[in-house]
């Protein structure tokens, strides 16, 4: 396998950890969605797209091992961060591929600056539909009780059964596999160290809010924008996913004449974990097509 390598880059003056790695142009840009970060997300992934591309996974400010500064969090700050860290460092286009909130930047993204964008792959995205979040995230926005969830959560982490820890956060993210083969040791560890940092947990709730407000909220859906542009798009979906079901893709997929549609059977929100070699496959044809 390719060596990956970790380690730290300041574009637009802020500290962003990145996990990077392989060589060819155009590179491949990875990005997170809320609660996790480059190294987390995309571990199944980056090896592999590392033997034939350049893979450039950079953690969002306040996310993984980036910054966490007091900061107006949410999708304007991301998108900006994004473009700053391209410019830094994929010193050209790139491909993109984002998934679930991660795929909601990526199209802000392609939205904004087109021309930096090859081709564009959106995994259980948002922003091509409503999101059905159930109780959580509703939860955690309220001011307060949000700060409660979180320190819970964080105890938890350090004193429940790693096989209770992992089966929660399965049926959290929609999943279809069997969690202990999915979420082993090494996430496991990731997950306590960034819930263990200073400033995290305001950085996420800091997100979820943002979210969650009224003028975000009402922007959930962008397949008309993303049509104009034109960017070869490929969306990559787990058919079980209960955040944003198969329909929203099947109907963005009818929308976007540049578009295809990869279903991932037997995955729910997060098909790079749960089915990483299919989903491997599926977005190297793309990119490499």
């Amino acid at each position: 396998m390719p060596v990956l390598e970790s380690g730290f880059v300041r574009p637009g003056g802020l500290s962003l950890h990145q996990t990077r790695g392989g060589r060819g142009d155009p590179p491949v840009l990875f990005i997170h969605g809320l609660g996790s970060s480059g190294y987390i997300e995309w571990r199944f992934t980056l090896p592999v797209f590392a033997r034939s591309r350049r893979v450039l996974a950079p953690d969002l400010p306040g996310f993984g091992r980036s910054e966490k500064p007091r900061l107006p969090y949410g999708l304007r700050l991301f998108e900006r961060t994004i473009y700053d860290y391209v410019r830094t460092v994929a010193e050209g286009p790139a491909d993109v591929v984002g998934t679930s909130m991660g795929g909601r930047i990526a199209i802000d993204f392609a939205l904004t600056h087109p021309r930096l964008v090859r081709r564009l792959v959106l995994v259980n995205s948002l922003g091509l539909g409503p999101p059905r979040p159930g109780p959580f995230y509703p939860l955690v926005a309220v001011p307060r009780v949000g700060e409660a969830v979180l320190r819970g959560l964080r105890g938890a982490l350090g004193g429940l059964p790693p096989a209770l820890i992992r089966k929660a956060a399965g049926r959290s993210r929609g999943m279809s596999v069997d969690p202990e083969r999915a979420l082993g040791a090494g996430y496991l560890a990731d997950l306590r160290e960034m819930h263990a940092a200073e400033g995290y947990h305001e950085a996420y709730l800091a997100t979820v809010r943002s979210l969650a407000r009224p003028d975000t909220f009402s922007a959930t859906d962008l397949t008309a924008h993303l049509a104009e542009v034109g960017v070869p798009l490929l969306l990559v979906w787990g058919a079980d996913d209960p955040l944003f079901p198969i329909a929203t893709a099947r109907r963005a997929h009818r929308l976007l004449p540049n578009s295809g549609l990869a279903v991932i059977k037997g995955a729910g929100h997060t098909p790079q974990v749960e089915r990483p070699d299919e989903f491997n496959q599926v977005v190297a044809r793309f990119l490499d097509a």
